[in-house]
């Protein structure tokens, strides 16, 4: 009879050095930004790497032979890493975080968040920020990037996918406030409330402050068709 002990006893102890030897393997600088990038689907930036020691001529030279492609200022995002519907977002919410002092309460916010919840037919050519008042941001700004400066409160700001986004109500007022088309606000209320990401208490009050503001544009627009009539008939 053949005694096969020992030989299970020596592949455990092969397999066993083996994971020592990987464990102990000194990390490669790209192994510590894939590591990074994987929270933000192959996206980093240069401030997030200099806290792991890695200096931004070191992601000069990986963009320069091909290993990191520069997506703007300070953002950059590992070659051929599969991206998602929800990268440019990342890469929005990113390029604000950048900053050597950038804001940390910012969030996608506006048509850009009524398109995320699914709430509107609005299908926004830029991508709308939200950032705080104080927030002061560099000059260089990409052209596909609208910000604004809001101070928003932490009951104002959700997550999406890991993504900061403006709270449906929030985003309903500053579509409002900023284009003034109730059209588009009614709409969104009504898809929120179907959904489920308002309550019906939320639905009127958002309902009355919509009326409000309907009833607001109207009367400016008959001051103003008044206005012009005196002026022509003067």
């Amino acid at each position: 009879m053949v005694n096969i002990i020992p030989q299970w006893n020596y592949i455990d102890i092969l397999m066993s050095t083996a994971h020592t030897l990987y464990r102990d393997m000194p990390r490669t600088r790209m192994d510590e930004l894939y590591a990074l990038a994987e929270e933000h689907d192959g996206l980093l930036t240069s401030k997030e790497a200099r806290a792991l020691g890695i200096q931004d001529s070191v992601l000069v030279r990986l963009a320069q032979r091909g290993r990191l492609e520069r997506m703007s200022r300070g953002v950059y995002r590992i070659a051929h890493y599969p991206t998602d519907r929800l990268a440019q977002y990342r890469e929005a919410v990113l390029w604000a975080q950048a900053n050597h002092h950038g804001p940390e309460r910012i969030a996608l916010s506006h048509e850009t968040a009524l398109l995320i919840y699914g709430i509107s037919d609005l299908n926004p050519s830029r991508v709308h920020l939200t950032v705080p008042k104080s927030a002061r941001l560099r000059r260089e700004r990409p052209e596909w990037i609208t910000v604004h400066q809001a101070d928003l409160t932490e009951n104002e700001v959700g997550q999406h996918e890991g993504i900061p986004v403006t709270t449906v109500s929030r985003s309903i007022m500053d579509v409002l406030s900023t284009t003034h088309r109730t059209e588009i606000a009614r709409q969104a209320v009504t898809e929120a409330l179907r959904d489920g990401l308002i309550s019906s208490p939320q639905a009127t009050e958002l309902r009355r402050i919509i009326g409000k503001a309907a009833q607001s544009l109207l009367q400016s627009t008959d001051r103003n068709k008044a206005t012009a009539h005196e002026s022509s008939t003067s």
